[in-house]
Formats: C-alpha cells, sequence, structure tokens
C-alpha cells in the first residue's frame, strides 16, 4: 500500500528529533497539564489530545486493517492514515510558517507514515508552547506565485478538527475489520490505565 508524504519533511524530524523518540514514539501517554491556561496553551494541548487519539488508534494496525474500507466508495483506513497525515503536515507547516506547497511526493511504508505523524504532532505543540504568538501564525497555500493565507483559528476548525474526526473513522473502520484499538488508552485522562 502506498504512503506519501513531501520529500522536505524528512529534514526537520532529523534535526528537531529528541533522543527519547529514537526509540519510541511520542503521545503514548500525554504529558501532565499546564498549571496555567494560555491561548497558545490550549492549542497545543488539542494538539496532543490528537496526538494521543492518533497513537492509539494507529497501534498495531495490521495490512488487513490498511486494506479494509466500509463501502465500495470510501477511503481504506490506509488512505484515511495517509490524510491523517496530511492534515498534521498543515498543521506542522502552520506552527512553523512553512507554506504549504505540493512538491513531489515519495512513497513511505505505514510505520514510517505513522512516525512522521506522531513527530509532526510532538513538535508542533513543543513549538506552541515555546513561541505562544498566535496572531503570527496563518494556513499558507502556495501555488506557484499565488498565495492564499487563513488565520489560526481555521487550523483549530480545519486540520486539527478534521483529523480528530478522522481518527474517529479509523477507531471505526478497524473494529469493523476485527482489530479493536487498545480500550485502556483513556482520551479523558491522556493515560494508559493499568
Amino acid at each position: 500500500m502506498k504512503r506519501i508524504a513531501l520529500f522536505l519533511i524528512f529534514l526537520p524530524f532529523n534535526l528537531f528529533a529528541q533522543d527519547t523518540m529514537k526509540t519510541t514514539l511520542p503521545y503514548y501517554e500525554i504529558a501532565d497539564a499546564p498549571e496555567t491556561y494560555t491561548a497558545a496553551g490550549v492549542a497545543a494541548r488539542m494538539i496532543d489530545g490528537l496526538g494521543f487519539r492518533y497513537y492509539w488508534v494507529s497501534e498495531g494496525l495490521r495490512e488487513e486493517d490498511l486494506i479494509f474500507k466500509p463501502s465500495e466508495d470510501g477511503r481504506t483506513t490506509g488512505e484515511t492514515v495517509d490524510h491523517i497525515y496530511r492534515l498534521s503536515r498543515t498543521i506542522y507547516n502552520t506552527i512553523n510558517s512553512i507554506p504549504n506547497i505540493k512538491v513531489e511526493e515519495v512513497e513511505m511504508s505505514f510505520e514510517e507514515t505513522r512516525k512522521q505523524t506522531l513527530e509532526m504532532l510532538y513538535q508542533s505543540s513543543l513549538i506552541l508552547r515555546e513561541n505562544p504568538d498566535l496572531d503570527s501564525l496563518n494556513i499558507i497555500f502556495q501555488n506557484g506565485d499565488n498565495s492564499t493565507e487563513y488565520p489560526f483559528w481555521n487550523l483549530i476548525n480545519g486540520p486539527i478538527a478534521d483529523a480528530l474526526w478522522h481518527c474517529g473513522q479509523v477507531v471505526s473502520f478497524r473494529r469493523s475489520s476485527g482489530n479493536p484499538y487498545n480500550s485502556k488508552a483513556s482520551v479523558f485522562s491522556g493515560k494508559v490505565r493499568e
């Protein structure tokens, strides 16, 4: 099954990956919440919630799960995972003030797609906490010399909410293909129950 990615996305993760990411993926659990509320902190926590959900809905997907689709006209689970990857890339690009540009795509395995998605979300959350100026963050779509910008608000109701929506689809699809996700992963607490 094809996994697609922007070639340019590989470089930042080689530069930004933390030592802990070399052996484990982020979002097995969500870190404890900050003691104070800020706009950027709330946005970062929304991304953390997405990362936690994605970690667990994508954990242990088998090839038969990835090729499952609920109807002839629908996406497969694998295609839905690829879509979540692209949404996460838009989130990452926005947080890093990188325009979203169509470039030549390269093929990735499911495991690499999953890893890249989780790392993009993790880095996005960290950057938001360190640089909380949301007014300066715009979604930029660039096509040649033409550029369209949208405010940070659109990132919340657009790619972040859309990726959450699609995580729910993956939960449903994997149940339908006989491989439910780990019910000990509590989306309420962001922790894994014993």
